[in-house]
């Protein structure tokens, strides 16, 4: 039920170049369906205020950045803002 809908993007497979926002968005959308609004809240906001800052971006989105880097990156801020 919380998972983002896409395609398989066999061009990128392996390549660690998807964009993990979808993916990590949908877990906070879980999280506020079970009630956890707080960290739901953390999460969206982690993913705005990263991308507000246009430093670590996959190549989707204009960067260079990979899965690894922008998911760490999100990550990291939740982990800050607790």
């Amino acid at each position: 039920m919380f998972e983002p809908v896409h395609g398989s993007a066999p061009d990128i497979a392996g390549k660690g170049i998807a964009n993990p926002i979808g993916q990590i968005w949908s877990g906070a959308m879980m999280l506020q369906h079970l009630g956890v609004p707080e960290a739901a809240d953390a999460i969206e906001k982690a993913i705005a205020d990263i991308l507000a800052e246009r430093r670590v971006r996959t190549p989707d989105i204009g960067g260079t950045a990979s899965t690894k880097e922008l998911g760490s990156a999100i990550a990291s801020r939740v982990s800050r803002e607790k």
